[in-house]
């Protein structure tokens, strides 16, 4: 659930790269003593799934716990560093969501007011609010690429597969997105329905801006990273490195002459999917940042609330996915994320945020998405882990 153009490394070669990404004597590094085979257990199977390599963090009952397994890149040995930065992708939308509420508490947004009447400029519908816009149910077409209701794929931006890589470095405004969206028909009545769409997020963004008078990253910087001290947490721009130690994510494909080649992907460039994919951050500031939210510290209960209370078809509030793990164990509220290609990420919370698991995780991806099949497989089996303890089954 992404203005230079800079060269990235090919890692050429004829043949797929095999036992590397999962090496069944790879170890795991844990950082707070603890001992907790289960959640070994856990990073070792995404490793044995495919996964080039995986970082973890648990806070509960039994205090902190982090770990890291696999590779930090391919062709070394040393393991992803266990606060590594790392591209979050749709992570980022529960941080837009966050900053759009801080302005409705102070009367300078209103969740049911139409979009239009905050930006005009734009010519959005006027039924669009925006409640819709965090909630995914505006109808907007997605500017990536949507379905018309019989299954036909409409082409956005290209933002995956082998059409994203040589555009991958390419710089994208806020506004040039929204275009490509507006341009299309709207995929349902404003309201009705409910379908997951980069789009809204983009336009919260813009949203955000207009409203306070400063830039995304100046807001989100002044309302989120610095009161919680996120000092690992940024909104890249068109900066393409990731700063700092981290775990390299790979694109492989087939080139014209039929050559496999695999080209490391940890440069990009995700102003392509301004405010609803292009954020940085590491495993303990995403405990920080949804341990506060849950907590109760960035907004006031009633719009918490709000942002907690699902729509029934996808089981999504205003930024977050509620999601009802059964009995003996309750509801966690979570967002998960990838760039195009090459990353993986979750976030997940009790409803007082005491209890969260945040990670990353990076393979050799291709148009396929390669071992991504098994992510929310392999999630669902570590996030019983956590918050149902003793409940897993032997298989876990």
């Amino acid at each position: 659930m992404a203005v230079t153009a800079l060269a990235a490394a090919l890692l050429a070669g004829t043949a797929t790269p095999g036992p590397a990404t999962a090496d069944s004597s790879v170890t795991v590094s844990a950082t707070s003593g603890q001992d907790r085979p289960e959640l070994q257990k856990a990073m070792q199977a995404f490793v044995d799934a495919g996964f080039t390599g995986v970082q973890l963090r648990v806070h509960d009952e039994r205090g902190e716990w982090a770990g890291s397994a696999g590779v930090r890149k391919l062709g070394a040995t040393a393991k992803p560093p266990t606060n590594g930065r790392f591209w979050t992708g749709s992570i980022i939308k529960p941080f837009t969501a966050t900053l759009v509420l801080q302005l409705v508490a102070e009367g300078r947004i209103a969740l049911d007011t139409p979009v239009d009447d905050y930006l005009p400029e734009l010519g959005l519908d006027r039924r669009i609010t925006a409640r819709m816009l965090l909630r995914h149910t505006s109808g907007l077409f997605n500017y990536t690429g949507d379905f018309d209701p019989d299954g036909t794929f409409v082409p956005g931006i290209s933002a995956n597969g082998d059409a994203w890589l040589p555009d991958r470095f390419r710089s994208y405004r806020p506004e040039e997105l929204i275009r490509v969206a507006l341009s299309k028909p709207l995929r349902f009545e404003p309201g009705s329905d409910q379908q997951y769409t980069n789009t809204n997020y983009t336009l919260a963004l813009l949203l955000i801006e207009k409203v306070a008078g400063r830039s995304y990253a100046e807001e989100l910087r002044r309302r989120i990273l610095r009161p919680l001290g996120l000092k690992d947490t940024s909104v890249p721009g068109d900066r393409t490195r990731l700063p700092g130690p981290h775990a390299h994510g790979y694109y492989r494909y087939e080139d014209a002459a039929g050559q496999v080649q695999v080209v490391d992907i940890s440069r990009q460039n995700l102003s392509l999917l301004a405010g609803a994919g292009d954020l940085i951050s590491t495993t303990q500031d995403l405990h920080t940042f949804i341990s506060a939210l849950n907590g109760g510290k960035l907004l006031p209960a009633p719009l918490l609330a709000e942002m907690r209370t699902p729509h029934p078809k996808m089981g999504y509030g205003l930024g977050l996915f509620v999601q009802d793990l059964g009995p003996g164990c309750g509801n966690v509220y979570q967002h998960m994320g990838s760039p195009p290609h090459g990353y993986g990420a979750l976030m997940y919370s009790s409803p007082d945020g005491k209890t969260t698991v945040t990670g990353s995780v990076t393979w050799v991806d291709e148009a396929t998405r390669g071992p991504a099949k098994d992510f929310q497989k392999l999630v669902d089996a570590l996030v019983e882990q956590v918050f149902c303890p003793g409940q897993a089954g032997p298989s876990q």
